[in-house]
């Protein structure tokens, strides 16, 4: 497998990772707020648009291999 074609799994592991995440993270924000945890909660959940940011830019440079 040359480099490129690691670039790409490597990018698409990373893309897959950060989705899951997202996820988790909402998870994570209502059990806090159960507890509550409000104030935690919300910095947990300002992380979700960062990582969703950064899974956009791992697509790109995806797409431009």
């Amino acid at each position: 497998m040359d480099s490129i074609e690691k670039a790409k799994k490597r990018l698409d592991h990373w893309i897959s990772h950060n989705e899951q995440h997202c996820e988790e993270y909402e998870k994570f924000a209502q059990e806090l707020e159960k507890e509550d945890q409000f104030e935690s909660a919300a910095f947990v959940r300002e992380i979700m648009p960062l990582t969703e940011r950064a899974t956009e830019f791992m697509k790109k440079a995806l797409e431009a291999l």
